[in-house]
């Protein structure tokens, strides 16, 4: 039976953030949220997305509404290589980049929806089906603005529930205030549970490698962006000068630009988002890709649709927690002994609420 697109749409949506998110470089104010639909000649409806931390949204919207989606009609769903590289060399002049992968990964977390729905099978098991459960490890209450009573208390709770691990916002303007920090939760929390922190592209080379010797006796399980992104020689450099796992990711757009990191040595921990590396189908590449390297993955954000990837593949170490689709779902993702599980549905497996969805749409 034929699988032809034959309606592509794209609508953006505003969702407040659910509690105040601070850290070294920003405060995340809002997620702008790019949603695509595509319909099929055999009657399944996809539905995918990508988002912004509150800006850039449109732009997102106007590439797809102006540039993609017409590309799209007529093309059979079925083969998602063809259409990823159709699409992303038709917008060549504008790739690699931020608004292009983030214009890409809505319309290819569509394809993989349509993909699963149309197979009857989970995303975490069409993708690989490694396991079902995966660590979980909290972030929101490690946020920078927060006290150390805050954190301590954030992370005993965690450690309580079940949760193996916390990670903590570091970037503090010096070094003893954020070991202070940092040491005051390890003795709270004891060696049993892992600390990883995220300076957030905050530092540069030399203060990175001054905290991250200050930051070695708190055992930390890794130390998230320090440096600029783009700065690979200096990630290298950092990461041959500290016991702790230096962890990338997050803000890279191209399964290219993770090739480079892992072969200099510049990842010890591989944190790749699907919405910004383009999608389901360059995700899973970085995945094996790091595996090839003996890296684990723990993905940054989006834990309703990374809890599914990072179980499909056999290197997927950590799903990190930051709720922030439950005003626009019915139903949360599990968490069974610590662990985030992967939906068994076919699909995505993320229980939309189309209602509320319409109510945030952004004329």
């Amino acid at each position: 039976m034929s699988s032809a697109i034959v309606r592509a749409e794209a609508y953006l949506v505003d969702l407040e953030v659910e509690t105040v998110r601070t850290d070294a470089v920003q405060a995340f104010l809002k997620q702008e949220t790019i949603f695509v639909s595509l319909s099929t000649s055999d009657g399944l409806t996809g539905l995918g997305y990508s988002y912004t931390i509150g800006t850039g949204g449109t732009a997102v919207l106007a590439l797809l509404r102006d540039h993609l989606l017409p590309r799209l009609v007529g093309a059979d769903a079925r083969n998602v290589e063809a259409i990823w590289s159709d699409l992303f060399w038709s917008t060549h002049a504008t790739t690699v980049g931020a608004i292009t992968s983030l214009a890409l990964a809505a319309v290819d977390t569509a394809l993989w929806d349509l993909r699963c729905l149309r197979a009857g099978e989970p995303l975490w098991r069409l993708a690989g089906g490694y396991r079902q459960q995966v660590p979980l490890y909290d972030t929101e209450g490690g946020w920078l603005h927060l006290s150390t009573d805050e954190l301590v208390a954030g992370a005993l709770a965690s450690q309580k529930a079940g949760w193996p691990g916390v990670k903590l916002k570091v970037g503090k303007p010096r070094v003893h205030e954020d070991l202070e920090r940092l040491r005051a939760v390890r003795d709270a929390v004891g060696p049993g549970l892992d600390i990883m922190v995220d300076a957030n592209q905050s530092m540069t080379y030399p203060e990175a490698r001054r905290r991250a010797a200050a930051f070695e006796a708190v055992d930390l399980s890794w130390f998230e962006e320090p440096l600029p992104a783009d700065d690979l020689t200096g990630h290298v450099h950092l990461a041959a000068s500290t016991s702790i796992p230096i962890a990338v990711g997050e803000s890279l757009y191209s399964v290219s630009q993770f090739r480079e990191y892992v072969a200099a040595g510049g990842a010890g921990i591989v944190q790749v988002d699907v919405a910004r590396v383009g999608g389901i189908t360059p995700w899973l590449k970085v995945a094996h890709l790091a595996e090839t390297f003996n890296l684990e993955v723990c993905p940054h954000f989006l834990m309703e649709l990374h809890v599914s990837l990072t179980a499909a593949v056999p290197n997927g170490r950590y799903v990190e927690h930051i709720p922030q689709l439950r005003a626009i779902t019915r139903s949360e993702m599990p968490v069974v002994d610590g662990h985030a599980v992967a939906p068994d549905v076919p699909g995505l497996g993320i229980d939309w609420n189309a209602d509320a969805i319409d109510d945030r749409r952004v004329a």
